[in-house]
């Protein structure tokens, strides 16, 4: 269980959402937790990848060097 405060405007904006959708608020909360993890992971995982560039842990390919691993070349 968790317990979220929010600013007045807020809450008043999603109580309106809420009701001209026929939708829950906490329907909407989880719904903009979910992408804003998603952003997240994704940023945190493409910072990781940046570092491990720059530590020389990983290398960078071309496109061209990708598709042929991959065999996709034509």
């Amino acid at each position: 269980m968790l317990a979220v405060r929010l600013p007045a405007e807020m809450e008043s904006r999603l109580s309106t959402l809420a009701q001209e959708t026929g939708k829950t608020k906490t329907f909407y909360i989880r719904e903009a937790i979910a992408h804003y993890l998603e952003d997240l992971e994704d940023l945190y995982t493409a910072d990781q990848r940046y570092r491990d560039l720059q530590a020389g842990k990983s290398r960078r390919i071309s496109l061209e060097e990708m598709e042929k691993e991959l065999e996709l070349d034509a």
